[in-house]
């Protein structure tokens, strides 16, 4: 039979590309994965890890001031230099000031972890941690620097590190989002972007819960409405919306509408006990240090956090920030580490505890690390540190990571990884390795290719795995 005139007969390989574009890639990447593991999970591999608390230190902790010694700064401390060459930032160039230390430095726990004092809870945990020394990112500016590590793409527009757990994964709780962001009252540079759903179905996109005020807004009925009233108009509601998207076909962000309102109602119903912390003892609440000004807004996100993945959040990021100490870092980080110090290490005695800390995967980081040195402000006296993205220090915990160990390392200022050095996609393939996926295949079919977490592909770091 002689095709029609001007009509396009696709071949196989069109029909499966054309299963690859919007939602249909979504039904097609299940459906691959599903015949290939033939799990119900929809993992590549046997997962170490179930779900993933990520805490970010947003502003670029120093390494060198919290986990990374480097008593070679204290012989050289003021000493001037001109840096020459091609600079990264303008802040690193001209004449400069090696800055040491303003901490002491402890040796930690069985495994002997290298510690900066002020961490005097942290401390009690590096039996649980792995230290990695030799990641490199790929951007000193803060924005593009967050929306790397974030979302593997400098430039943003791209899906966030849980928008691409959860398409991987799916989620283990119908009544709550797969992947919940817990921000700062001022959002990250770039924004709601380091969250994003990107490319992926809208309805893959963080949940932001709000630091203060009511979490969610709306989150219960307004006042004479009952359930049965919302039900009706949510059942109307959704009919009206299916003849919308029937005639709007591959519109994503239709679909996830329709997701949402019910979503939001299944949420009216599990929410508020989750966020609700009175429920919890008042030993730990104190362990977390909710109550004391200095650690009330942190100690409120990890608790929030744990109580989450308990039930069955795959993907919790929490903020905490900000680590930009161009000046007075002595004073700047001494505040901010004292400010999480108390609840990190509550959360990772209390996974443990309950017996999660093997199936949930820690960590710990920022977008970029910081230099050995600093031009002088301050008429001298307010020592800091300018942004590196040659190095930096990230720790892990649980989820099959190697705890009680460090591995890499800088060079003898702290200024550039020099050991079992790795981009920030090889961080990126190992997280979602642990949680049993293989960057490889957790694609998806956006604007002509296949695209993935790591932008282009990259390896397992073995080291950081136990």
């Amino acid at each position: 039979m002689q095709s029609p005139p001007n009509v396009f007969m696709p071949g196989r390989r069109d029909v499966l590309y054309g299963l690859g574009a919007s939602l249909g890639s979504l039904a097609l990447t299940s459906l691959l994965r599903g015949a290939e593991t033939g799990s119900e999970e929809r993992v590549h591999h046997p997962a170490r890890a179930k779900r993933c608390i990520f805490l970010m230190m947003e502003g670029g902790p120093s390494h060198i001031d919290t986990f990374d010694p480097k008593p070679e700064l204290t012989n050289r401390h003021l000493q001037a230099f001109t840096r020459s060459g091609e600079q990264e930032s303008a802040m690193s160039s001209g004449k400069r000031y090696f800055v040491q230390s303003p901490f002491e430095f402890i040796k930690a726990g069985q495994c002997g972890a290298d510690i900066c004092s002020e961490w005097t809870h942290l401390k009690e945990r590096v039996d649980d941690i792995c230290f990695y020394r030799g990641a490199q990112a790929e951007s000193v500016n803060h924005p593009t620097a967050c929306y790397h590590i974030n979302t593997g793409n400098r430039f943003g527009g791209d899906p966030g590190i849980g928008s691409w757990v959860t398409y991987g994964l799916g989620s283990q709780n119908e009544n709550l989002p797969g992947f919940v962001v817990l921000p700062r009252s001022s959002y990250p540079q770039g924004g709601a972007a380091n969250w994003s759903n990107g490319y992926l179905p809208a309805q893959f996109q963080g949940t932001p819960l709000r630091p203060e005020g009511s979490p969610i807004l709306d989150l219960n009925p307004p006042k004479g409405v009952s359930r049965q009233r919302q039900r009706a108009n949510l059942d109307l509601l959704a009919k009206l919306n299916q003849g919308h998207l029937a005639a709007r076909p591959g519109r994503s962000e239709l679909e996830a509408r329709l997701n949402s309102y019910e979503l939001a109602y299944r949420m009216q119903m599990e929410v508020p006990d989750i966020l609700d912390l009175d429920g919890e003892s008042e030993a730990t609440r104190e362990m977390y240090g909710i109550g004391q000004a200095k650690t009330d807004a942190f100690g409120r996100k990890c608790l929030l956090a744990r109580r989450l993945i308990e039930k069955g959040v795959r993907f919790v990021q929490a903020y905490a920030g900000n680590w930009d100490s161009h000046d007075y870092i002595e004073r700047a980080h001494g505040s901010l580490i004292r400010s999480v110090d108390r609840p990190i290490a509550a959360l990772l005695k209390d996974l443990k505890q309950r017996g999660l800390l093997d199936e949930t995967l820690v960590i710990f980081c920022g977008e970029f690390g910081r230099t050995p040195d600093n031009g002088l402000r301050g008429g001298g006296k307010s020592y800091g540190r300018d942004h590196n993205a040659k190095a930096m220090t990230m720790w892990f915990a649980g989820g099959g990571t190697k705890g009680g160990h460090t591995v890499g390392a800088t060079d003898e200022l702290g200024a550039e990884a020099v050991e079992c050095v790795h981009p920030i996609r090889d961080v990126h393939v190992t997280l979602l390795h642990l949680l049993g996926l293989d960057d490889n295949r957790l694609t998806y079919y956006h604007a002509g290719r296949f695209k993935q977490l790591s932008q282009f592909g990259g390896e397992v770091i073995q080291e950081l795995i136990g």
